[in-house]
């Protein structure tokens, strides 16, 4: 991340910044600023503590089977991955094979004009963009849908 992106937990929503459309549109999905967390059932068949990768497979598992579900997650839903590590690395690392491929295109026989220059806010843009746009299947109201009782924050 670059020192104007960052993810900083305040209170009960995560700070995602910059604060750019994209960004927002993860926070809807992945802690809805106006979710309200749903009235405890009296007893779960299952409780899942952290909506990671690991948390929300086993969750939707389960609710598929039948099962009674809570999922409590602190800060966003999809955990590291979405949020932090594979979506947002995966994103910088495919601009990255880009400019290789670019440097090494007159071996294919194609010439590309001198001073390709790389534009790191829009390589992080794209990242936010494309975490944005996946960030539905990790989403708080998908889960909810699967019949999962999504419980966000602290308390």
């Amino acid at each position: 991340m670059t020192k104007t992106e960052s993810i900083v937990i305040s209170g009960e929503i995560p700070d995602v910044r910059p604060k750019d459309e994209y960004n927002a549109e993860l926070v809807a999905n992945v802690h809805p600023p106006n979710w309200v967390n749903p009235e405890p059932a009296g007893r779960y068949n299952l409780v899942v503590i952290g909506a990671g990768t690991a948390g929300l497979v086993t969750a939707a598992a389960a609710a598929s089977l039948g099962a009674k579900v809570a999922l409590i997650e602190k800060n966003l839903m999809g955990g590291d991955c979405l949020n932090v590590g594979c979506v947002p690395s995966k994103s910088i690392i495919r601009s990255s094979r880009v400019v290789a491929d670019v440097r090494r295109a007159h071996e294919f026989g194609v010439r590309v004009p001198r001073g390709m220059e790389v534009d790191f806010p829009a390589v992080m843009e794209r990242m936010r963009r494309i975490r944005a746009r996946i960030s539905h299947h990790d989403s708080a109201a998908r889960f909810r849908e699967l019949g999962v009782d999504v419980f966000l924050g602290e308390g």
